[in-house]
């Protein structure tokens, strides 16, 4: 077929500029939407056959589709996500007011079936828990509405209760009137009474999700996430922050956020746990013997919030104190947490209970407040588990805590949220970008 050596040079030309584009990466001077302009340009202004045209419109189309669609072909990886990624569906901040009860606050947390929950009061009258100012203000005048002051979870209320019914126990008939006071007392004088609420921690919106981790990677079980900080590049936790509203970002949400990209993180999620430094080996632990109150005074002395039970060695163990629980018979878990359903009367009737009559399966007392039996539904694993079988154990039974164990269900260590985060930001900051 005959082509006029003008059309041949058109079309030369229009070839040569749609190959250079083509080949044009986004790390080069010329970006998708300067590739479309160049392109448009030549098609504009370049006379040629409609076949052409009809070729480099289509070009000109595809390029859009990519403008708009560019993150379906090139998905961002997971080491480029932010905070803002991981609370997209998170509900607003379930908080009471700093007069509120300690009944209140069982019945809060209960309601909304959630483990911990902020305590807010007027602006300019507090110091926030570890010095925090963490304030919510109008969206449109900026003007302070409330001072976060601290988060109060149901070990505090736990240790609360253990010390009255200690300081109580001598004196005959007052100690379940005594319960019943102290139980009405503000939820401002607990705060603190417990390692984990001396301190308030914020998380910026606009925080690596590698930078997130290392937070919860060093045991701090929540944070508080401004729905809409303006502050860019913010690596770690920030002691003073002003929003109009907040989040609350807890270390589930973060491994539930990771198991979402197993696929990316396979390298680390198929791997042992005992081969990876998963596997916490020390572990403290009650008998089976061991009474409710005595219990609470142990997780409260050691900042635990939940504890294994095992098997008593013999008659002569003291059942008041935490032992080494490394090698024993693990029958079930007793957690701060499964006190949450109980009503106050329930409270004042299982005191002097042992932990494994408490959580044991046929219980009143633990069939009424709703929860799981804890000794029917041991979360455990094996040190040969992989980190992915134990992340999903993990989620699917809604545990902080994975106990490992042998073979013989001796208890041999645990895998707790905060080893899981670490062990995986750990394998991301060591894989190449």
């Amino acid at each position: 077929m005959f082509i006029s050596k003008l059309k041949r040079d058109r079309l030369v030309l229009v070839v040569t500029i749609w190959h250079h584009v083509a080949n044009t990466t986004s790390d080069e001077i010329w970006t998708r939407r300067k590739r479309h302009e160049y392109l448009s340009s030549a098609y504009v202004y370049l006379p040629c056959s409609s076949s052409i045209k009809k070729q480099a419109n289509m070009q000109i189309q595809a390029t859009k589709i990519e403008q708009i669609h560019g993150s379906i072909h090139q998905p961002q990886r997971l080491r480029d996500k932010k905070v803002s990624d991981l609370i997209t569906d998170k509900r607003r901040l379930v908080e009471v007011p700093y007069t509120a009860s300690l009944a209140d606050i069982m019945n809060t947390l209960m309601a909304n079936r959630i483990t911990a929950v902020a305590v807010a009061a007027p602006p300019g009258h507090w110091i926030g828990a570890g010095g925090s100012m963490i304030l919510e203000s109008d969206k449109q005048t900026g003007e302070v509405r409330k001072h976060y002051i601290g988060m109060v979870t149901m070990l505090d209320i736990l240790a609360q209760i253990a010390g009255n019914h200690v300081e109580l126990e001598n004196v005959s008939g007052s100690e379940g009137d005594d319960l019943d006071q102290k139980m009405k007392v503000p939820v401002s004088s607990i705060i603190g009474r417990c390692l984990e609420s001396l301190s308030l921690w914020p998380l910026n919106c606009n925080t690596s999700i590698v930078d997130c981790m290392e937070v919860f990677s060093k045991g701090i079980h929540r944070a508080l996430v401004p729905a809409d900080s303006q502050m860019e590049n913010v690596a770690g936790v920030e002691l003073v922050e002003s929003a109009s509203s907040y989040r609350m970002l807890t270390q589930m949400d973060v491994i539930k956020f990771l198991k979402a990209y197993k696929n990316e993180l396979k390298g680390i999620l198929s791997r042992r746990v005992k081969e990876i430094g998963a596997v916490s080996d020390i572990v403290f632990g009650v008998t089976n013997r061991t009474k409710v109150i005595d219990a609470i005074k142990c997780m409260n002395t050691a900042s635990l919030n939940a504890v294994p039970i095992v098997q008593s060695s013999n008659d002569t163990e003291d059942h008041t104190q935490l032992i080494n629980g490394k090698h024993r018979m693990l029958v079930g878990t007793f957690s701060a947490t499964d006190l949450r359903g109980c009503s106050l009367s329930q409270l004042k009737s299982c005191m002097n209970l042992s932990v494994i009559e408490f959580i044991c399966s046929g219980t009143p007392l633990h069939e009424a407040s709703g929860l799981r039996t804890s000794t029917k539904e041991l979360v455990t694993c094996y040190p040969e588990s992989t980190l992915g079988e134990v992340v999903d154990k993990a989620i699917n039974n809604h545990v902080h805590r994975v106990w490992v164990t042998d073979e013989q269900g001796l208890l041999v260590g645990l895998v707790s949220l905060t080893d899981m985060t670490r062990v995986i930001r750990s394998w991301m900051l060591s894989e190449p970008v």
